[in-house]
C-alpha cells in the first residue's frame, strides 16, 4: 500500500494540513496512521464527507462569551457587525481577528460556526498569555482564580485594597520581570483585575506597568467557571499568536473572513485612551493598517474593519474616508462606555469598513 502525508493529502483534497491532522485524530480517514509526529495516509483514501455545519443550531451549540471586560469591546455593536459574516454559501471557512483584544466578535463566531481554522492574535502579551492557559490550562487556572475569589469576597474595603495593590503589584513583577515563559499565575492575576479594577479597564503607563485602581464591587464574580470552561472547549482549535497584526498575511486567503478592530483613533485630542499596551497606535499606523488591508484584499479576503467616526467632532475630517476610499464606509451608533467623565458618554457614531 502506497501513503502520502498529511500535506499531500491537504492539497489533493483541498483543504488545511490542520484539518486533514485533525480528521485522521478522528479517525474519520482509514488507515491513517502517525509515524513519529506526523499522520500517513493511504493514496487511495478519500476525503470524508464533511459533516460539520456552518448554520448556528442554538439548541446544539453553547454559547460563549468574553472572559474579559475591554475597553472598546464590540459586545454593543454585535448585531451591526455580523450582518457582514459571509460564512452562508459555505465557501468562507477561515475566520482571523489579528486585534482579538476582548474577542466579542471571535466568541459569537465561535458561538455559531463551526470553521475549518481560526487564528487570533495582538500585540499584548498579557492577554495572549490568558487566552492560551484558557485553551490549554484550564483546571489550574480555576483552581486558582476561586482561591483568589474565596479569599477576596469576604474582606472589607481597606482589606480589598490591600489585597488588589499586592496582587497588582505581582502581576507588574510578572510582566515586567519575568520570563517570556506561559505563566497560569499571570493569567489568574490578569483576570483577577479585571474583574476588581475600576470599570474593568485594562491600561498601562510608559514603563508597562498596569495602573488602574480597584473598583467598588460589592461581590465581583471573579471566577466564573462555566463560561471560563466553555470558552476553553471552543478554543482548542484556535490559533494563538502573540504579535503584530502584519503576521497574519501568511495565514490569510481568499477562504478568509478577517476583522480588524485596531486601538481606536482618538476622537478629540484629549480623548487618547490607546494604552492596552506601551505601544500607541497613531495615524501613520492607521494608514500601514490601511494598505495591509489593501493587499489582503488583493488576496481576495472578506474584510471589515472597525474604528471611531472623526466626524463626531470635527465633519470636515475625512481621515477615514480617504484612507479606506477604495472600500465600503457605514456608519453606525455606538454608545461610549468608558470615560472617567460621566457626561462624556453617550451615543457617537462608529464605522464599520469592508470590502464586499
Amino acid at each position: 500500500m502506497e501513503f502520502m502525508s498529511a500535506r499531500e493529502a491537504a492539497d489533493k483534497w483541498g483543504i488545511s494540513q490542520r484539518r486533514v491532522a485533525v480528521l485522521c485524530s478522528e479517525q474519520r480517514i482509514a488507515e491513517a496512521t502517525m509515524v513519529g509526529n506526523m499522520w500517513i495516509i493511504p493514496t487511495t483514501a478519500k476525503k470524508p464527507v464533511d459533516a460539520r455545519s456552518t448554520r448556528y443550531n442554538k439548541s446544539e451549540e453553547r454559547a460563549v462569551k468574553p472572559f474579559l471586560k475591554w475597553a472598546g469591546g464590540k459586545g454593543q455593536l454585535l448585531k451591526e457587525i455580523e450582518r457582514y459574516y459571509p460564512f452562508a454559501d459555505g465557501h468562507i471557512t477561515k475566520y482571523a481577528e489579528p486585534f482579538v483584544g476582548g474577542g466579542a466578535v471571535l466568541f459569537d463566531i465561535l458561538s455559531k460556526y463551526d470553521l475549518e481554522e481560526v487564528y487570533i492574535s495582538d500585540i499584548n502579551a498579557e492577554l495572549i498569555n490568558t487566552y492560551r492557559i484558557i485553551r490549554d490550562t484550564i483546571d489550574a487556572l480555576i483552581e486558582m482564580l476561586c482561591a483568589m475569589q474565596n479569599d477576596f469576597i469576604p474582606l472589607d474595603t481597606d482589606n480589598r485594597k490591600a489585597y488588589y495593590i499586592e496582587k497588582r503589584e505581582r502581576f507588574n513583577d510578572l510582566k515586567v520581570n519575568g520570563n517570556e515563559n506561559i505563566s497560569i499565575e499571570k493569567a489568574a492575576l490578569m483576570i483577577f483585575l479585571n474583574k476588581t479594577c475600576f470599570n474593568g479597564l485594562f491600561r498601562v503607563n510608559k514603563k508597562g506597568l498596569f495602573n488602574v485602581p480597584m473598583g467598588a464591587y460589592k461581590k465581583p464574580l471573579i471566577c466564573d467557571e462555566n463560561n471560563l470552561r466553555a470558552v476553553s472547549e471552543k478554543l482548542q482549535r484556535v490559533t494563538i499568536v502573540c504579535g503584530d497584526y502584519r503576521e497574519s498575511a501568511d495565514y490569510i486567503d481568499e477562504k478568509t473572513f478577517v476583522y480588524f478592530d485596531p486601538p481606536y483613533r482618538p476622537i478629540t485630542d484629549t480623548a487618547s485612551f490607546t494604552a492596552y499596551t506601551e505601544n500607541l497606535f497613531n495615524d501613520e499606523e492607521q494608514i500601514e493598517l490601511a494598505r495591509f488591508v489593501d493587499e489582503m484584499h488583493r488576496k481576495g479576503a472578506k474584510i471589515v474593519v472597525s474604528n471611531s467616526d472623526p466626524k463626531n467632532s470635527n465633519i470636515e475630517d475625512d481621515f477615514f474616508d480617504n484612507i479606506y476610499a477604495a472600500h465600503k464606509i457605514k456608519r453606525v451608533e455606538a454608545t461610549r462606555m468608558i470615560n472617567c467623565n460621566s457626561e462624556a458618554r453617550g451615543k457617537i457614531k462608529e464605522l464599520l469598513i469592508s470590502n464586499y
